[in-house]
């Protein structure tokens, strides 16, 4: 099978956004020739608490959720090409989110790609 180009951004938490401290909670990955985008998360909320205690579990949790709705197409992203929401969310942000730089890669399947890549880089 012919290896594609995808573009994909760690997506990260950083409950206190005053102390610049983050844990990756997740993958968004693109990839316009398989006309894909989708992110896969995976929040451990110890590793969260170690980094803030009183952190709101359940609003981060919300969040991640809305990132999968913008990959959809939901909310605001409604009527958007995929390339335009994958660079919406992986644009700069001062939020409890973020993605971080974007990378590149070669892939034959974008899905299995992306659960890869949250085995290596998330859990």
């Amino acid at each position: 099978m012919t290896r594609t180009p995808y573009e994909y951004a760690i997506i990260q938490a950083m409950p206190r956004i005053e102390r610049g401290e983050l844990i990756n909670v997740g993958v968004l990955l693109y990839s316009h020739r398989h006309d894909f985008l989708s992110a896969r998360t995976h929040l451990d909320e110890a590793r969260l608490r170690a980094l803030d205690p009183s952190a709101d579990v359940e609003a981060i949790r919300g969040a991640l959720d809305a990132w999968d709705r913008t990959c959809a197409g939901g909310g605001a992203a409604e009527g958007m090409r995929l390339g335009e929401r994958f660079r919406w969310l992986v644009a700069p942000r001062s939020t409890i989110l973020r993605a971080g730089p974007v990378h590149m890669g070669l892939a034959a399947e974008p899905e299995h790609e992306l659960g890869r890549l949250v085995e290596l880089l998330v859990r």
